[in-house]
């Protein structure tokens, strides 16, 4: 495994632990140079971004709102720009998927044809339905993590350390199962057709 995909597993990973790393970092060193430590891992992304030579995509966008929310910290000693973070990703994630559903293929194809690209053309429609679910788990998740912007840092590490991830663990299994079952029922509208013919 290349040197700069170990480095990508490992930024991703300190995403997914980010409020626990801003639970303990605070405590450990103080807003302020927590968030100079999580501005230089998003410096660092962004490097290996342009010496690789990939491109960002919409994770361009999800920098862009670490900087905000470090930068907001830096200037006013405040966790509150450390504790928007997650708001702002649902809300980056909002807008991403919201947009995909402006201009197709709508972010949940994008996801489907990375595993079968002759994605048949009546599994679109389930698709963008698929897209507005995640749209509104983002608007709910948003609303949710901004309320524990104001709680106490140990709720709103559990929040976004740990529930919101559930949420989503389960808004995944969920439709899973939809898409398992719609499968079948297509399969077996496919075959009647067939028979009829």
């Amino acid at each position: 495994m290349s040197a700069s995909r170990l480095l990508g597993i490992a930024l991703g990973l300190l995403l997914v632990l980010y409020p626990l790393l801003v639970y303990v970092g605070i405590q450990q060193f103080g807003p302020r140079v927590l968030a100079a430590l999580l501005l230089a891992v998003a410096l660092v992304r962004l490097l290996v971004a342009q010496l690789t030579g990939q491109a960002l995509g919409n994770s361009g966008w999800l920098l862009l709102a670490a900087a905000i929310a470090t930068g907001l910290t830096l200037a006013t000693g405040s966790l509150l720009g450390l504790k928007a973070y997650p708001v702002l990703v649902s809300a980056v994630l909002l807008g991403v998927f919201g947009f995909s559903l402006l201009r197709p293929p709508n972010m949940i194809e994008r996801f489907a044809r990375l595993q079968q690209p002759d994605l048949p053309d009546h599994a679109i429609p389930y698709t963008r339905k698929v897209t507005w679910v995640w749209c509104g788990f983002f608007v709910l998740n948003g609303v949710i993590a901004s309320a524990t912007v104001f709680a106490s840092d140990q709720v709103w590490a559990l929040y976004n350390g740990l529930v919101s991830y559930v949420l989503i663990g389960l808004l995944l299994l969920g439709e899973y199962c939809v898409r398992i079952r719609v499968q079948k029922q297509q399969n077996n509208q496919l075959l009647k057709d067939r028979s009829n013919v």
